[in-house]
């Protein structure tokens, strides 16, 4: 499994403790916080690729800053699995209209849970289920760092291949130049926007051989780009 990013909001030291060494034990990246207004910030600084919330956490309840993540850009789309004592059908309910995208009720077995964030990750996020990434008939090697289409070797520089990972990781969504920005280059980046421009163009003219293949890289005017197989010439 591809190394993915954990945010755990959870105020329970000794859970905190058991599940931190569960998930890093199947190699997730685990940042952890028991608080809700530091989870906001910790999630706009690097944005997980799935968020654990305990409901009653402290400053913001789990139900705020699950709200709260799924008004944000840069975390709307992140998954979220609330953890929750709270085992009544109306909550269950709220949590999810909230925008959850699954609630698991305490005491809950930590082999179970990360058997869940597994599920939700292949389901929401496919791309992080493996080494390698493929769209059509682009795959990608993440660990050799390799590029192929139909089975030739593409050879990209260091940014193209960060931008190409990045859109095979999420297939079909529609990238604004800013979140390309904040996602390839940092948040801390200065770079113009413009320079998005110029990578996408040197990305294309690689992974589509010259117009030899099918573009896959599709411009969205006023939003931005995406990867799939409507993409213009």
């Amino acid at each position: 499994m591809a190394r993915a990013k954990m945010l755990l909001v959870e105020d329970d030291a000794a859970l905190a403790e058991l599940l931190i060494w569960h998930f890093k034990r199947e190699d997730f990246e685990v940042a952890h916080t028991v608080d809700g207004e530091e989870a906001l910030l910790m999630a706009q600084e690097n944005v997980p690729d799935i968020v654990l919330l305990d409901w009653m956490v402290e400053s913001l309840s789990g139900i705020e800053v699950c709200r709260r993540l799924r008004r944000m850009n840069g975390t709307a789309n992140v998954p979220i699995i609330m953890l929750t004592a709270r085992g009544e059908e109306e909550d269950r309910v709220r949590g999810l209209e909230t925008g959850a995208d699954d609630y698991v009720t305490k005491p809950f077995s930590p082999r179970e849970l990360v058997a869940r964030v597994g599920a939700v990750l292949r389901r929401v996020r496919p791309a992080l289920a493996g080494e390698t990434l493929t769209f059509a008939d682009v795959e990608m090697d993440t660990v050799g760092h390799k590029v192929r289409r139909s089975g030739q070797v593409v050879p990209l520089g260091p940014t193209e291949f960060r931008l190409l990972k990045h859109f095979l990781e999420h297939p079909g969504w529609v990238f604004s130049r800013e979140r390309l920005l904040d996602s390839v280059w940092g948040q801390d980046s200065d770079i113009e926007l413009r320079t998005v421009d110029v990578h996408i163009r040197r990305l294309r003219k690689a992974i589509n051989g010259d117009g030899k293949y099918q573009d896959i890289i599709r411009t969205v005017r006023s939003a931005g780009y995406a990867l799939d197989t409507e993409g213009v010439g």
